[in-house]
């Protein structure tokens, strides 16, 4: 292959995708390296980030090898989960304590600690960020206060303690590096201030400046990820996975907005250069380029694909996920059974971190049809909670992500929410965001050319949304009175 190539390194919670795309963002090569993720105990949820950093390395040595060579990467752009966090030595690089991932609540009693204090009115008024075990600071005061190598790291000065991007870029690049819509997430940078951590929300949540990357812009002359026998490739940009997908998804007015159906699923709408404000729901830093700061307004839902897991691993109910979709269809309806998809305690815009899943409305005459529908339907039901909140109403919601595969949930979807849903040209949208940012960052592309390459796909029409209204406003009064069992 001569052409040159821009690629996408989408690194997520259960492994890393890369892909590279030509200079129409069409891909042409792709590889992909699962990564595990350990729960030691309820609520827990970690995994080993040196790991984490041979998926990224051998999943680009794949792609290169398929385009020929590093020389033919003209840029490349790194994706991460974003609230996840890594303690590691600054001498030897390597981990001190497993990574802590961000659906992970054993932060909660630090939380509770805080809030005691009556610190939660002021870091959310800096950060924009509720107090929630979700984000990065309160894990990070977790590992230093229960991991004694961490402590001691601390003490003696060794101590880093980054997202998973500054840990990769620390290890690839030489240089542990973050970027403002990442560090937005670590309730450690002042919302109206991007690019820097902030002395006060530091000093709250105990942290000290030194231990963490360097923020820089999303797009740019990041320096260069050395791969060894594969050589080295220029890094132009880095961005949080949902940003990542905004921008995969062309979403850069203000007003457009997308879902990914994943582990969770991620909804973030396009708010403009003025941070928004938006009861329940989290304003965040899409990016950083130019000087210019995007901001966007995000809504999660932080059990998705884990529900469809718990249905095949944990309950037993289908041999995989696909078989969710054709047993949802085999019935009509639930048959009055409800869902509360909380695994992991209610996100946006609920913020009920104590929450827990409850299946209610069942009798002898309730099947595993009945119980796989009314989870599928429980996932559309929070989806609209989330698009209720936000302060624009869509024209049309952008979809990806591997749920996005289950035909009965994207019609309902749309049913549930009266609006088209249009699903991803390409699949790995978050990837191809990356890419698009990439290119950006080496002046291929401006940012008024993304929309043009990353936008289409086939569109799903709401079908029978009065019933939709009717199942939902039922489902939310059991949902008010589940969340609090």
């Amino acid at each position: 292959m001569s052409d040159p190539v821009v690629i996408g390194i989408d690194q997520g919670t259960s492994g890393t995708r890369t892909v590279a795309f030509d200079e129409r963002l069409q891909p042409v090569a792709e590889a992909y390296r699962p990564a595990r993720v350990s729960h030691p105990r309820p609520g827990w949820i970690e995994k080993d980030a040196d790991e984490t950093l041979r998926t990224v390395v051998d999943s680009l040595a794949e792609v290169l090898d398929a385009v020929g060579g590093s020389g033919q990467a003209a840029g490349v752009g790194l994706d991460n989960e974003g609230e996840t966090v890594v303690a590691w030595d600054a001498g030897t690089g390597r981990p001190l304590a497993p990574a802590v991932v961000w659906g992970c609540r054993r932060s909660q009693p630090i939380v509770d600690r805080l809030g005691a204090k009556g610190a939660g009115d002021r870091i959310e008024a800096l950060a924009g960020l509720p107090l929630d075990p979700y984000f990065s600071a309160t894990k990070i005061r977790w590992l230093l206060e229960e991991q004694r190598d961490v402590a001691a790291a601390a003490a003696d000065g060794r101590l880093r303690v980054t997202t998973l991007d500054g840990f990769l870029t620390a290890r690839l690049a030489g240089r542990a590096l973050t970027d403002p819509s990442t560090a937005a997430r670590t309730q450690l940078q002042a919302l109206q201030e991007p690019g820097a951590w902030s002395e006060e929300l530091l000093t709250l949540h105990g942290v000290q400046a030194e231990w963490l990357p360097e923020i820089v812009e999303s797009a740019g002359d990041l320096g260069a990820l050395e791969l060894g026998p594969s050589g080295r490739v220029p890094l132009r940009a880095m961005l949080v996975d949902q940003t990542a997908s905004l921008a995969g998804h062309g979403c850069l007015q203000e007003g457009q907005a997308k879902a990914t159906y994943g582990t969770g699923i991620f909804m973030l709408q396009t708010a403009g250069s003025r941070a928004p404000s938006v009861e329940g729901l989290l304003p965040v830093v899409a990016w950083t380029v130019g000087g210019t700061t995007t901001y966007a307004v995000d809504g999660g839902v932080f059990s998705a694909g884990t529900v469809i897991d718990w249905l095949r691993d944990g309950a037993g109910l289908v041999r995989d996920a696909a078989e969710t979709d054709s047993l949802a269809r085999s019935v009509p309806d639930t048959a009055g059974v409800r869902f509360l998809p909380a695994l992991a305690g209610l996100a946006a815009p609920w913020w009920r971190s104590d929450a827990r899943a409850v299946f209610a409305g069942i009798t002898s005459g309730t099947t595993k049809a009945h119980l796989v529908r009314a989870a599928l339907d429980a996932l559309c039901f929070r989806v609209r909670d989330i698009v209720d909140a936000l302060p624009r109403r869509p024209d049309l919601l952008r979809v990806d992500g591997g749920l996005t595969a289950n035909g009965y949930l994207v019609q309902r979807q749309a049913d549930v929410l009266g609006l088209p849903l249009q699903l991803a040209r390409v699949p790995e949208t978050t990837a191809l965001g990356a890419a698009a940012m990439a290119a950006v960052g080496a002046g291929l592309l401006s940012a008024a050319d993304v929309p043009a390459l990353t936008g289409g796909g086939t569109v799903v029409e709401p079908a029978d949304t009065a019933r939709a209204d009717e199942d939902y406003a039922t489902w939310r009064s059991f949902a008010d009175a589940a969340s609090r069992l």
